[in-house]
């Protein structure tokens, strides 16, 4: 084997992984998952005065 069919051979490779890989994320069988995960940042209700005073505490400056 040549370098150039090596070459070849590796290019369609990677383009047959490169096709996999989109198939799979844009499958309909994985669209909920996807979804869930992308909305999962709003479900967290947390309140951000609530750390603010816990990070000023920790930065190591002394007063």
């Amino acid at each position: 084997m040549d370098f150039a069919t090596f070459n070849g051979l590796y290019t369609l490779f990677l383009i047959i992984i490169f096709v996999a890989l989109i198939a799979w994320a844009y499958s309909k069988k994985h669209k909920k998952n996807f979804d869930n995960i992308a909305n999962s940042i709003f479900d967290d209700d947390q309140d951000s005065t609530k750390y603010a005073g816990e990070k000023s505490k920790h930065t190591g400056a002394k007063k």
